[in-house]
């Protein structure tokens, strides 16, 4: 174990205390990939799991240049003000030729980084699909132990899986834009059937009428889709980062749909669905790992898999091939 580390007690005891160098801290811990580190990260979830699970997830997401850095700071604001604890955990672009990222978003929400009632966590995408970090649900249920009532996810932006983003939170907003060209050749289906709400960002200055008219577009295209699974309605909303115009009703909405889906008891069974889902996605993880890891599937793998680039070996041939050697390693070291 890395000597900085600490016990869980002092992990839970500082998170609890809403103490947010040790919730950076915590953070850091449950994204290390070392063996010991998801051995106590793995224990410090389940030991904060009673106190977590009380805020609202909000997942947000757009096109890159849509303004969802500047959304979030100006909409965080008005969340503070209403006398809400907020937490971003914005997930940055990963390269996947060095692996880094730039983490810059606490450079672009300089005033809310500053306010000790919000708490921003940049961490990198990684491979992972849907522009979110490996760890976010963890991170998510750490944030909630620290007392924050509101949960920002911004995602690094459409056209990977955005169902990873739809699976982890209780209300997925969409960040559009006016005046980019024709706004129905933009929508893409899927992700419009996911959005529990759309906003139409810089709808400010010269841009007021052009906003406008993209809401009536969007909010037209909507009423062509099936009603969800919870009979709400997504809601298109102008606003403006700059002027704060549309941003409180932004959070109505929110609220209103919060209501409904307690109240029919959707709310539960959406983040019921999304627990087993996590499960699912884990154990396939650790399995992904221990396969990976295993010495005799390295050494069959270093040895064979030039047959597979040069096109000699089907790669359907040679995983079944890595696969009785992993369990055949995996039954001899349980004898």
């Amino acid at each position: 174990m890395i000597k900085n580390r600490k016990s869980v007690e002092e992990y839970k005891a500082g998170i609890l205390a809403g103490d947010r160098a040790v919730l950076a801290q915590a953070i850091t811990l449950i994204e290390s990939n070392l063996p010991s580190d998801s051995v106590l990260a793995s224990s410090l979830v389940q030991a904060i799991l009673p106190f977590s699970g009380k805020s609202i997830r909000i997942g947000i997401t757009g096109v890159p240049g849509v303004g969802k850095s500047t959304f979030i700071e100006a909409f965080g604001t008005i969340l503070l003000e209403k006398g809400k604890k907020v937490a971003v955990l914005a997930v940055d672009p990963s390269s996947q030729k060095t692996k880094g990222s730039i983490l810059g978003d606490k450079t672009r929400m300089e005033k809310l980084a500053a306010d000790r009632r919000a708490f921003i966590r940049p961490s990198p995408s990684g491979s992972t699909l849907g522009g979110v970090s490996a760890k976010t649900r963890e991170a998510m249920l750490l944030c909630e132990a620290a007392g924050f009532d509101v949960i920002l996810v911004e995602t690094v932006g459409v056209g990977q899986s955005e169902t990873a983003v739809k699976g982890m939170v209780d209300f997925f907003l969409l960040l559009m834009l006016a005046g980019a060209g024709d706004e129905l050749q933009g929508i893409k289906k899927g992700i419009m059937e996911m959005a529990d709400g759309v906003l139409i960002n810089k709808a400010d200055g010269e841009n007021i009428q052009a906003a406008k008219k993209a809401k009536t577009h969007y909010r037209n295209a909507l009423h062509l889709f099936p009603p969800s699974e919870n009979g709400w309605y997504p809601s298109v909303i102008t606003g403006s980062s700059l002027t704060g115009e549309g941003l409180g009703e932004c959070w109505e909405t929110i609220e209103k749909y919060q209501q409904k889906m307690l109240e029919s008891g959707f709310f539960e069974k959406n983040r019921a669905e999304q627990r087993l889902k996590w499960l699912d996605e884990y154990v396939q993880y650790l399995l992904g790992k221990a396969f990976h890891e295993q010495a005799k599937v390295q050494e069959l793998l270093a040895a064979e898999k030039e047959h597979v680039k040069a096109g000699t070996l089907s790669p359907l041939t040679f995983a079944r091939q890595l696969m009785d050697i992993f369990f055949e390693s995996f039954q001899a070291n349980r004898t």
